[in-house]
This record gives structure tokens, sequence and C-alpha cells, in this order.
């Protein structure tokens, strides 16, 4: 098996190259970022991507779907400490293999792994259970708009709007890490087509992505 660590962390990397190695498992590569990951994966083709969500450049959401366009070969499998629910839909919707949390045990972790490359979707039975239940409920339907925003993503546009402008005030109001508020604002500006902030709040505003009735009733904290 020959695999490419996507992950911005250095040490994570250095000890999950060395669990790798226990396994006799080549990794033929590391990124620190999507764009590295998907550039790296298209020159060295490797059998497996394992890929961060959270990263600079380029999201690992990201990264997985154009990885899924140029290199439809190479599985990706997530592998990230997030369980945001959110977060596990999207990258099943842009064609990740499977959807690992950091804190696995490491037999599980490799069982996992060949599962991915047997071509079944890589995911622990806790994670299996959200899927199923999810698409019971029908909250995995496909939006007929590619860019929409999430609910959470119209939460934070909201907030942003209301003047909360700094990552750590909106991972205050929101009980999220600071890391998820970047993801979620890139991802705003990216389907709106936008280059940053104050275009966003500018274009919620004009065509009404957000609620009004409460603006100017509370002030940034």
């Amino acid at each position: 098996m020959r695999i490419l660590l996507a992950d911005d962390h250095n040490l994570f990397r250095t000890s999950l190259r060395s669990l790798l190695k226990t396994r006799d498992i080549e990794v033929v590569g590391e990124a620190s970022d999507g764009k590295a990951a998907v550039e790296m994966a298209e020159r060295l083709r490797p059998d497996l991507v394992l890929m961060d969500i959270s990263m600079p450049v380029m999201n690992g959401i990201e990264a997985t779907r154009l990885l899924r366009e140029k290199v439809p070969e190479v599985r990706v499998v997530i592998l990230t400490a997030s369980i945001e629910e959110e977060f596990l839909f999207e990258a099943l919707r842009v064609g990740a293999h499977g959807y690992l949390l950091k804190d696995l045990q490491a037999d599980s972790f490799f069982s996992l792994l060949d599962r991915a490359l047997a071509g079944e979707l890589a995911l622990t039975p806790q994670l299996s259970l959200k899927v199923l239940d999810a698409f019971r409920k029908g909250e995995t339907a496909a939006r007929p708009d590619p860019d929409a925003l999430t609910d959470r993503e119209r939460d934070v546009l909201q907030l942003i709007v209301e003047g909360y402008t700094s990552n750590r005030e909106l991972a205050r109001r929101l009980d999220i890490a600071e890391n998820t508020v970047k993801f979620h604002v890139k991802n705003i500006l990216d389907k709106l087509h936008l280059h940053n902030r104050a275009q966003a709040v500018s274009h919620a505003l004009r065509h009404g992505l957000i609620g009004t009735e409460d603006l100017g009733k509370r002030s940034p904290r």
C-alpha cells in the first residue's frame, strides 16, 4: 500500500508515518496543505491519500473534490479530529472513500484502510449510524444549488454582518474551533464568488441572505 499524507501538523504526520511503517506501508509523500496534496497525488499516484480537513491554502474537502476529478483512481480517506456531521456529509458528497477520526485505535484504523482500498466505505460503526440516520430523515438530500450555503455557513455569515469580525469572536459565539470558523468563512467566500468579508456583508444585505430584523439590537462583545 502506497499512501500520501496530507496534514498541516508536522508532528502528527511524523507520528502517523511511524505508525504506518509498523505495517510496512510506504509513505510516498507528505503535504501540509490541500493544494500541495492534489499536486503530489497527480504526480505520485498513491493508492490512497489520508486527508485532513482544516489546512491552509486549500481545505481537505476541496482537495478531495479536485482529486476525484483529476485522479479518480486514487482513493481519499479523510482523517480528522472534527466530529461535525456537516463535514462528514460534505466529505462523502465530494467523493471521499472514508471518514476517520484521529482518536481511532490502531487495529481499527488499519482495518478501515483495508476496507477503503477494497472499494468499501471506510466508516466506524458510530459514523455509519449517523449517515444511515441522516438518509432516513432525508437530511442529506442533494441540494439543487451546489453553491447554496449550509445552515452553519448562514450562521457565520449572520454574525459577520452583525459585526463579529474576528475568528476568535465567531468561534466563541458559535462554540466551535477557530479552524472550523476559517473553514466556513472560506466556503462562504468561495460559494458566493467573493474575495473578503466586507464583500460578503454587502452581498448578504443586498441579496437578503440573512435576517435583518435583529441588526442593531446588539453590539459585538
